[in-house]
């Protein structure tokens, strides 16, 4: 059984909620660029299998609920509008995309905070 290292998988997931959030910054100060074209970073899964360490669970059920599904990811709509000048930058997309890293980041917050938590009651009682 290898152990969980839920503090660096957040320190690493951190870190990639800031490189997406300059690319999103990047993305709205360049808007009315002539020709530039929005960027965006891989998903962070991507990246967690280039690290060797993959998101997995352990049982089933720890993906379902009452026998349905949970979904992982939200499929987004497939058009957006482009603003008038020549530029492929969609401010609409690129808050939505915002206001996911800022939930994404809450969560991880909220995650490390009650492991924290945890652990602190842990060492408590245990002594």
């Amino acid at each position: 059984m290898t152990g969980v290292y839920l503090f660096d998988l957040a320190s690493q997931h951190a870190r990639y909620l800031a490189v997406r959030q300059a690319t999103i910054a990047g993305n709205v100060a360049n808007a009315n660029t002539p020709a530039f074209k929005a960027r965006d970073t891989v998903p962070f899964a991507q990246v967690l299998a280039r690290t060797g360490l993959d998101m997995a669970s352990t049982a089933n059920t720890h993906l379902e609920a009452a026998g349905t599904r949970i979904p992982v990811k939200t499929a987004q709509p497939a058009g957006w509008e482009v603003l008038e000048s020549s530029s492929g930058v969609s401010l609409e997309q690129e808050m939505l995309k915002g206001g996911e890293v800022a939930r994404q980041h809450n969560l991880d917050t909220a995650i490390v905070k009650s492991f924290h938590r945890m652990l602190m009651a842990a060492v408590r009682s245990g002594s």
